[in-house]
């Protein structure tokens, strides 16, 4: 009898596993799909969507083109997605500042959670702390050390209010429980023109855009912000180190239109995780030490949900908000 009921239960798991790969299998995929990107072209997250595309439409059998829609720290290019059909034609590929613009902008027109649904993740990757090399400072510590010296002495750029860089570095100055003035920009390549200017002290940014004044020597880097070190940097510490508790790392990943037909959502999940670990998509995210992260729907979610909290928590305690 026992065997008996053992040999069922195998057979019903087998015909569960049978029936969720011919769900994935048979997930109508539309003729035409695009991929918004919420900034402009040439940016990181650009650059990765149009690595992923070609792949996607040879796996899909389908045509993918990327396309642009800048604005309001990618708020205008997300609520079109949010607002698009339900049916897999259009994707979003964005970034953490997707949830530190949600975190900071009260009258957002859309829940970034309710509005969306996970897709899949495709890579993370650290942020730089760098300073520029008119300062004296050589280290995280001594950086810590000068904000706590001088309260407030200290500026930061960022590429504006509610961008990932200014909550990042927002949350280093909550856990060292220092101070250090705020100067938003209209985008990073303009901070980082003064950073290398010594016009502003500091700034949180992935290497891309770091690099040609880093090359310079105009700008000195001190640290990763993952919590471990990155093989990308191996000069670089952790910022963990002198900061323990510190760890962000910024990620990007793609989301459909809340309520896309969950075959659709797996059958996505499945082609664009390995197409994220390719040498295609590798060799464009290895420069800021990216790497692809495979995790499932409800896996990237759960990440949403708990960033989501934490900028939550530092846009409000900071008293953090963009108009």
């Amino acid at each position: 009898m026992r065997k008996t009921l053992a040999h069922i239960a195998l057979l019903l798991a087998a015909m569960s596993a049978v029936t969720m790969v011919a769900a994935q299998t048979d997930a109508k995929v539309p003729p035409l799909m695009r991929i918004v990107v919420p900034f402009s072209a040439g940016a990181s997250n650009d650059v990765i969507a149009r690595a992923i595309a070609p792949g996607l439409a040879k796996r899909l059998g389908t045509t993918v083109i990327v396309e642009n829609k800048p604005g309001a720290a990618g708020v205008v290019g997300a609520d079109s997605v949010a607002k698009a059909p339900r049916d897999g034609s259009v994707l979003l590929l964005t970034s953490s500042t997707f949830l530190t613009a949600a975190a900071t902008q009260p009258r957002s027109p859309y829940d970034p959670l309710a509005a969306f649904a996970p897709v899949s993740m495709v890579a993370e990757g650290p942020l730089l702390l760098a300073v520029s090399s008119s300062t004296q400072i050589r280290s995280p510590a001594e950086l810590i050390a000068a904000a706590r010296a001088k309260p407030g002495a200290l500026t930061y750029g960022s590429a504006g209010i509610g961008s990932l860089a200014q909550l990042a570095t927002e949350l280093l100055c909550d856990i060292s429980k220092v101070q250090m003035m705020h100067v938003p920009y209209k985008g990073a390549s303009n901070a980082m023109i003064d950073l290398a200017a010594g016009q502003i002290d500091v700034m949180m940014s992935n290497y891309s855009s770091l690099v040609t004044q880093l090359k310079s020597g105009k700008v000195r880097a001190l640290a990763v912000t993952s919590q471990r070190p990155n093989p990308a940097f191996p000069e670089l510490p952790s910022l963990a180190t002198s900061v323990p508790g510190y760890g962000i790392e910024i990620w990007v990943g793609v989301l459909a239109p809340a309520g896309t037909p969950a075959p659709l959502v797996q059958r996505l999940n499945r082609e664009i995780n390995e197409i994220a670990a390719s040498q295609d998509v590798r060799v464009v995210l290895e420069p800021d030490g990216s790497a692809p992260k495979a995790m499932s729907p409800s896996e990237f979610g759960a990440r949403m949900r708990q960033d989501l909290a934490q900028w939550k928590h530092i846009a409000g305690d900071r008293k953090i908000v963009a108009e």
